[in-house]
């Protein structure tokens, strides 16, 4: 008992100067695969000392607000991209293998991972994924080998996983900025509203009864679909409003989508013309077997061994787009809008995401991993924020400059804490068990398979219209007097803003398009092509002050970027520097960093101390315009 002695004694909160760092090291040592294990040690070192206040800082309204709230926004997309699996996989994955994924990701991250508040499950990517390669084994000619095949590049997956994790490979996620995570947001909400969209039109080919009817069932499920999505919005939009007491907003905004899943549920049945009307329901299914008649377990010692080996490079994509998607998930769950102060692992994490490949893929489930758009949600539900007043003065009118000041009281709302625990996790991962029980199995039979596609452009819309993409490009067809005084923005020409955003657009438009094609297990070089892109082209093509008002890092507080040896320099940033010191020509580095760019060796641990007046100027603009803009959407917590 002596290790967790001190468990309930608060940890220091400083990890400006955290010991995992690559800085100062030389020869072998600043070679980070040169020293395995290294990043997984200080996370759980890091995190250890916080699990008892993990558990005791659960017992709170605000955990059971974000409970009910994650089980839905978990639950409905993992069901509704589950209904896409079996549409296209030949009924291979049903509802139980969601159910199952979804919990099996549940238990082990809110149990044992260092970042109880990243919920993990199954994401649209994954269902691409799956039917791509039951696309290809069908082109092979081995569809009756998909299940064994599918298990072997779940286990090269698995081993990937943990070799990125072991040689702190997920050090290189703290280069990623807004510029690649709200492009790749936005591509996977255009993916969601893809698949939103094809739920549809399967309403109309797969529909009940002869043309007519499946016609007249295809046009009432448009109906529950668009206006699932309209009441899961305007009952969020409640929530940021002034309407009302505060108390009874946020509860509203809290309860969305249990608000909006049981009443279109109910709907749907009234009697009368309405249920008379086809609607294809989610399927039946036996509590706790598979959905196929097989067992649990997959036998993947089955497969003929070159099937094995040609698993191993599709494994390995898997494991390119895990990296990418569950760390970002991550970073975006614990983004700088967050006041966290419980330190975070990607390196353990992604560790434990192998575990979990490793198990789906040999009992043939979906391979469970980190929720875009939905990973913010989590965080967002369990921060406490306030309303607050803020009092302007305005002219009554801009072009009388004898005009009277008038006074303007508007809402604000702030961000106060959060409330960091893996309690919601835990209840989570225990409703998605029991929702494999019969009874619960029943009660999701009656749900209309429509609904799934409102949840699709719900939460599809959310990441799309929410980030700062849409919003850069408003602004380039925004009337310039309309602008606000203080938008940094104001200092680059439109032009060069539209250039920035076509580089996004590019990589967003290019993954859609491949995502759409046989060769759609490939998008994952896309996405990922995105970083070194944005850290070694796009600092030759824009200025030092463009790129620090257009992009940001995704993650910038100590606490998050610890677990990746600190935060690096931008290298625009140290390129100015160079080359200002190279203009004074007097060999003084004044506020210079060593750090050069998209490296290995190098090992900033945070910028705060380094930055220029330049970068605080602008930052500072940046946080007292997103303060004035007030409250954001809970399906991408970020700001513009």
């Amino acid at each position: 008992m002596a290790p967790f002695a001190n468990l309930n004694k608060i940890p220091s909160t400083d990890y400006s100067h955290d010991p995992y760092t690559w800085e100062g090291e030389t020869g072998w040592r600043a070679y980070r695969s040169a020293r395995p294990f290294r990043g997984m040690y200080y996370d759980i070192k890091r995190r250890l000392p916080w699990y008892y206040s993990d558990i005791v800082d659960g017992f709170n309204y605000r955990t059971f607000a974000g409970t009910i709230r994650i089980f839905f926004v978990n639950l409905l997309p993992a069901l509704a991209f589950q209904l896409d699996m079996t549409r296209n996989t030949d009924g291979f994955f049903g509802i139980n293998e969601a159910l199952f994924s979804s919990a099996l990701a549940a238990v082990v991250f809110s149990t044992l991972s260092c970042q109880p508040l990243t919920v993990v499950g199954i994401t649209g990517l994954i269902s691409l994924f799956n039917y791509t390669i039951y696309d290809i084994t069908v082109a092979q000619g081995i569809s009756d080998l998909y299940p064994q095949f599918i298990a072997w590049v779940s286990i090269w997956a698995a081993i990937t996983h943990w070799a990125a994790a072991i040689f702190n490979w997920c050090d290189y996620m703290r280069y990623i900025t807004d510029f690649s995570s709200q492009s790749f947001g936005t591509y996977v909400g255009i993916i969601y509203i893809i698949k939103g969209v094809e739920e549809l039109v399967a309403q109309f080919e797969e529909g009940i009864g002869n043309e007519g009817e499946r016609r007249e069932g295809g046009y009432f499920g448009i109906l529950i679909a668009l206006m699932y999505w309209f009441t899961v919005y305007m009952l969020e939009k409640y929530g940021s409003s002034s309407f009302s007491r505060s108390w009874i907003r946020k509860a509203i905004a809290d309860y969305a989508y249990p608000i909006a899943t049981i009443w279109w549920t109910g709907f749907s049945h009234i009697p009368g013309r309405i249920a008379d009307t086809p609607q294809l329901r989610i399927p039946h299914t036996t509590a706790f077997y598979p959905t196929v008649d097989r067992s649990w377990l997959i036998p993947f010692w089955e497969l003929p061994v070159k099937w094995v080996f040609v698993a191993l490079p599709i494994g390995i994509l898997l494991t390119l787009l895990f990296y990418y998607d569950h760390n970002v998930s991550s970073l975006t769950a614990q983004a700088k809008q967050f006041p966290l102060t419980k330190p975070a692992g990607f390196h353990w994490d992604f560790f434990l995401l192998g575990v979990t490949c490793f198990i789906a893929g040999i009992i043939g489930i979906p391979l469970p991993n980190g929720l875009v758009p939905q990973a913010p949600v989590h965080t967002d539900s369990c921060t406490v924020y306030e309303d607050k007043l803020k009092i302007t003065k305005e002219k009554a009118d801009d072009d009388v400059p004898e005009a009277e000041w008038e006074q303007h009281n508007r809402k604000i709302v702030e961000a106060v804490s959060v409330k960091e625990q893996r309690v919601s996790h835990w209840l989570m991962a225990l409703a998605l068990i029991g929702t494999m029980t019969g009874p619960l199995l029943d009660m999701l039979h009656t749900m209309p398979r429509s609904l799934f596609s409102g949840v699709f452009f719900v939460v599809g819309s959310g990441s799309v219209f929410s980030g700062g993409l849409p919003n850069n490009v408003y602004y380039l067809f925004t009337e310039k007097k309309f602008v606000d005084p203080g938008d940094p923005r104001l200092k680059i020409k439109k032009s060069r803003i539209a250039l920035y955003i076509s580089f996004q657009w590019f990589g967003v438009l290019s993954s859609v398009a491949i995502s759409q094609t046989i060769a759609a297990i490939g998008f994952p070089v896309i996405i990922v092509s995105l970083i070194p892109l944005r850290w070694i082209i796009m600092p030759r093509i824009f200025t030092e002050e463009e790129l620090l008002i257009l992009d940001a890092p995704t993650a910038e507080a100590a606490v998050v970027l610890a677990s990746m040896g600190g935060q690096p320099t931008r290298p625009e940033v140290a390129m100015a520097e160079a080359k200002r010191r190279a203009q004074n020509g007097d060999g003084e580095e004044g506020n210079a960093s060593s750090s050069t760019g998209f490296s290995g060796n190098e090992g900033m641990r945070s910028r705060g101390g380094f930055k220029d007046n330049e970068e605080k100027e602008i930052e500072s603009e940046e946080a007292r315009r997103e303060r004035e803009e007030g409250g954001h959407s809970t399906l991408d917590t970020r700001h513009a």
